[in-house]
């Protein structure tokens, strides 16, 4: 019914994936209970007191985990009032990270999408000008202040396009931070800059061999870590996914990116954005941008997913567009997983963008019908990627360049004057490689 969530008879939910050591299994017939919000209005508290966002979210977690992460959740809250903490957080991004990231009227864009002269305006938020190159900064800064606070001296951290392991890496040289970063092999290759960048800040990268040997391995070896070193361990983990309270303290972090937005566009404009653009892999940079306006019905929330060589094809990393209900990492969302149950290997051409799951709360705003998703292909956003940087001169992520690529179709169905605002969540110095080998200037 719509407010329980029956498990199947014989139904296994694995905490992380095929390959990890801990699977969380359900008594037959076991019902889990839903949030009262997943059928209420989206202004509902979210998540609610067990940490769930309708039927998603939850911790999933060995018994070891569940002391840090009330400890975790507690100390939040506790920070979120507490004068001094505020003020140092809002101080070290105003200085140190560089806050607030411009709000930029991409002119050429705008022109390139008119149609006689008219069409939409598009914006880029600027998060890719922030200290170290990308929206990650805000969370890692935020994060590593409360692990101080908490006492812990360790820090570690997983990472796919390598820009949360730089950010982690650069805040806990800051903070005076012992700090190691676990890295899928496979993208360790993707992005041979970022490692150099986190050893050259003094972090220990830690190349994860198993599975994909990408960023869901990546977060794998990281939990198992933080599980044997939990006394003296913080986990700055990277995105809104992960088991309660993480996907909430992320948001909250990121929500500088919209809450920025809406000041500036009044300053600009006298009003609010009337469509916001974000790419999605985990989903921290558009759920940033998207929760100051999860309550204006009359502002759009579009996230673009990675369709990789197509979604047919069986090697994208769609997954709110074509996967199923299941649980890793330590919470309940929308998975690409095969018939068994087992973690599908995703693909895409951008390793941020790589990974299997996606924020519980992305999945509720999905099945609720607050945002849209839709994806694009490895090729469209490369084109995407090329077109950019010679329109703007800003060379964006390959990451951003899903979002980028996506305005191909939408702008062509706006009306003319529409306030169209994509968060540029990255720059795209550490794609130059692997844009390399797929782009051809030669001629």
């Amino acid at each position: 019914n719509n407010h329980t969530l029956q498990i199947p008879q014989n139904y296994n939910l694995p905490l992380y994936s095929s390959s990890s050591f801990i699977l969380i299994t359900t008594t037959p017939g076991t019902v889990l209970p839903m949030s009262d919000c997943a059928t209420g209005s989206v202004q509902s508290q979210r998540p609610d007191s067990s940490g769930r966002y309708g039927r998603f979210g939850g911790k999933y977690v060995p018994e070891t985990l569940m002391h840090a992460l009330s400890e975790l959740e507690s100390a939040f809250h506790s920070l979120a009032s507490d004068e001094d903490f505020q003020k140092e957080l809002a101080g070290t991004l105003r200085d140190y990270v560089g806050r607030e990231s411009p709000l930029y009227l991409a002119e050429r864009l705008t022109r390139h999408y008119a149609r006689g002269g008219e069409g939409p305006q598009v914006y880029l938020k600027r998060e890719d000008l922030n200290h170290t190159g990308a929206h990650k900064i805000n969370n890692a800064v935020a994060q590593a202040l409360l692990a101080k606070r908490l006492g812990k001296r360790r820090v570690i951290a997983e990472t796919g396009a390598g820009q949360h392991g730089v950010a982690t890496a650069t805040v806990c040289a800051r903070f005076g931070l012992d700090c190691v970063v676990y890295m899928g092999a496979q993208d360790m290759e993707r992005q041979a800059l970022n490692v150099f960048r986190m050893r050259l800040l003094g972090a220990e990268v830690r190349a994860v061999h198993s599975g994909t040997a990408t960023l869901k391995d990546a977060t794998s070896e990281a939990i198992r870590d933080w599980v044997t070193n939990v006394e003296t361990t913080h986990y700055i983990l990277g995105s809104v996914a992960g088991p309660h309270p993480y996907p909430m303290m992320v948001r909250e972090f990121q929500a500088v990116i919209g809450k920025e937005t809406r000041k500036q566009a009044l300053e600009k404009w006298g009003g609010k954005p009337d469509v916001l653009v974000a790419c999605v892999g985990g989903g921290s940079n558009a759920m940033g941008l998207f929760h100051e306006f999860i309550n204006d019905k009359d502002v759009r929330l579009i996230g673009v997913e990675a369709a990789g060589l197509g979604l047919e094809s069986g090697k994208h990393a769609a997954t709110l567009t074509k996967g199923e209900i299941g649980v890793l990492h330590g919470a309940m969302s929308y998975l690409l997983q095969d018939d068994d149950g087992q973690i599908i290997e995703p693909h895409s051409i951008s390793a941020g963008l790589d990974y299997p799951g996606v924020g519980p709360e992305h999945s509720f705003l999905k099945d609720v019908g607050r945002a849209e998703y839709y994806s694009v292909t490895d090729e469209e956003a490369l084109e995407a990627f090329k077109r950019v940087s010679q329109l703007e001169g800003i060379i964006p992520a390959l990451e951003t360049s899903h979002a980028l690529a996506y305005l191909e179709k939408l702008c062509p169905t706006l009306p003319n004057g529409t306030k169209v605002v994509v968060n540029c969540s990255g720059r795209g110095d550490k794609d130059v490689q692997t844009a390399l080998k797929y782009l051809d200037f030669s001629k």
